[in-house]
């Protein structure tokens, strides 16, 4: 559908504001991206990233504007988790059928191949220009060196904020009447480490997995990077008997290190430099209502919906907002009113879903996979699945590698989390999780549950 150029501002260059600049320059629009922050190709990381992990929706946006093989050139396909236990052989868990995998992909390099094809489709990078206000029902920003000097007044038909989990557009809107606004920190933290390549440039551990220590109330997991190295997180509670307040020196970081972590020892002189030199952060889940004002503002990305990383789906959840606000305006034409109130009814309960996955997924990574039952019962649910597919897609299949609503992945998850701790109930379910029997009691179960049409 044709549409009038629009003049439009976005805050943020991150990657949810480089790839919706790509996007709104496909569709005519000219684009202007405001970053506070300088040039992300001219400074180097700050040690505060989590790799990221593209999946089936990351991939889906991009291949709409046709960048996804360029990205891919910056990725490594990770098929599996790789479990290392204390006491136990390193164990490795497939996430999906044959052929399905997450990607890694170091955030600061992707940024800045975002920026570049942002900008070779014609949009306008602003770095080092701090936004201070913005007029919401006349679309102008306020730009200036500091909060209390001079400002720059831009004018713009609309403006977007992709500026994270603190967004200064948000916080704006949040000013005006009914405007729901809510801020959850977990209490645990995370650290950015690293595992350096091999002298040969090969990777310490095995490259195409998502390796996980798991250890209850915290966890180190590993990425794997082109250049061979790991790009590690530690996750870990600010207070308690094992936190981040209790290692205080180079010894204690040893100790922590060669003491839960015993099979990365050979790395401990390294992990211990990075823990003191890599700043601690904190973790958020960020919810507001509504996302848009009039037809002049509109918020995407962690802006309207900030959520802790354990599912990997944050970048992946802020690239979907893009893919379907795209697809509003290719059928809504210019009324963007009516585009901006579909999308945020669209993409709230979705939003919401996602945040919620990502917390429980924190405890069934840091605690349930090292757990035999939670281990068991993923194999049957695997088992069933394979053999009908039609009638069983496990909750992290529905995230990860389709394009079905998050909400829709919470709703049939949990129907049918309550069917298998009853068959993990079941008298010698070690002994016959594999057999007939157990199949034809997920059947039944499962058609207990037709009349309410949740599974179909």
């Amino acid at each position: 559908m044709t549409q009038i150029s629009k003049n439009i501002a976005i805050v943020g260059s991150g990657l949810v504001g480089s790839l919706l600049a790509i996007y709104l320059r496909k569709r005519g629009h000219m684009v202007t991206v405001f970053d506070r922050r300088p040039d992300i190709r001219t400074v180097e990381f700050s040690g505060r990233s989590i790799n990221l992990a593209m999946s089936d929706r990351g991939w889906k946006a991009l291949r709409k504007v046709g960048i996804e093989d360029q990205v891919k050139e910056l990725a490594i396909p990770l098929d599996k988790r790789a479990l290392h236990v204390i006491g136990k052989p390193l164990y490795f868990q497939q996430y999906g059928k044959e052929g399905q995998a997450i990607w890694s992909i170091s955030r600061g390099v992707l940024n800045r191949r975002m920026i570049d094809l942002a900008e070779k489709e014609g949009a306008i990078f602003r770095f080092d220009e701090k936004v201070w206000d913005i007029s919401l029902h006349e679309a102008k920003l306020f730009t200036g060196e500091t909060e209390k000097g001079e400002w720059e007044e831009y004018q713009f038909d609309m403006v977007f904020g992709c500026d994270g989990a603190f967004s200064r557009i948000r916080h704006k809107m949040q000013r005006r009447s009914r405007f729901d606004y809510s801020q959850d920190f977990i209490d645990v933290g995370y650290k950015e480490l690293t595992i350096p390549a091999n002298a040969d440039g090969s990777h310490k551990l095995e490259k195409n997995s998502f390796h996980i220590w798991p250890r209850g109330p915290f966890m180190f997991i590993a990425m794997p990077n082109l250049d061979g190295s790991f790009t590690c997180t530690l996750f870990l509670p600010f207070e308690g008997e094992v936190s981040f307040e209790k290692i205080r020196t180079k010894r204690d970081a040893e100790d922590f290190f060669r003491t839960h972590f015993p099979s990365v020892s050979h790395e401990i002189e390294n992990l211990s430099q990075d823990f003191f030199k890599n700043p601690t952060s904190a973790l958020v889940t960020m919810k507001c209502y509504p996302w848009t004002y009039w037809d002049k503002v509109a918020l995407v990305g962690d802006a309207a919906h900030a959520v802790v990383p354990f599912y990997g789906q944050g970048m992946n959840a802020g690239f979907e907002d893009i893919y379907e606000l795209d697809m509003l305006l290719e059928h809504m034409g210019d009324d963007w009113e009516k585009i901006f109130e579909q999308y945020q009814k669209i993409r709230k309960p979705n939003a919401d879903a996602i945040a919620e996955l990502s917390y429980r997924n924190f405890l069934e990574m840091s605690a349930k996979t090292a757990d035999p039952d939670f281990l068991l019962q993923k194999k049957i649910e695997k088992r069933f699945a394979n053999k009908y597919p039609e009638k069983w897609i496990p909750a992290y299949w529905r995230v990860t590698f389709s394009d079905r609503p998050y909400s829709e992945a919470l709703s049939i998850g949990d129907a049918q989390e309550k069917i298998m701790k009853e068959i993990m109930k079941l008298p010698d379910i070690q002994e016959i999780w594999d057999s007939e029997a157990i199949e034809l009691k997920i059947l039944e179960l499962l058609s207990a549950h037709e009349k309410d049409s949740i599974f179909f």
